[in-house]
């Protein structure tokens, strides 16, 4: 039986996968924690407007809400695809 013989690097990984698919997995990597903490940051936030409202917003505290809605914002961007795996 004459076939083609088998040799010890046929059985291991192939490392041609293209660059792309590697920067790509890399970014997916890098981006996991990210969406974490502004998932997480989306979540927690709106607890911090209650004191605010609770007193009234007088002219400096309503620049600290605008700023706090800003960075709501951001998280809920930042942290909406999520997943807990």
């Amino acid at each position: 039986m004459s076939g083609a013989s088998s040799t010890p690097a046929d059985y291991l990984p192939s490392f041609d996968a293209p660059v792309e698919s590697i920067r790509a997995t890399a970014l997916r990597t890098a981006a996991a924690p990210i969406r974490f903490v502004g998932f997480w940051a989306a979540v927690a936030l709106p607890f911090l407007y209650l004191p605010l409202l609770w007193q009234g917003l007088e002219a400096n505290e309503l620049t600290v809400f605008v700023g706090l809605l800003g960075l709501h914002l951001l998280a809920l961007v930042v942290g909406h695809n999520h997943r807990s795996d």
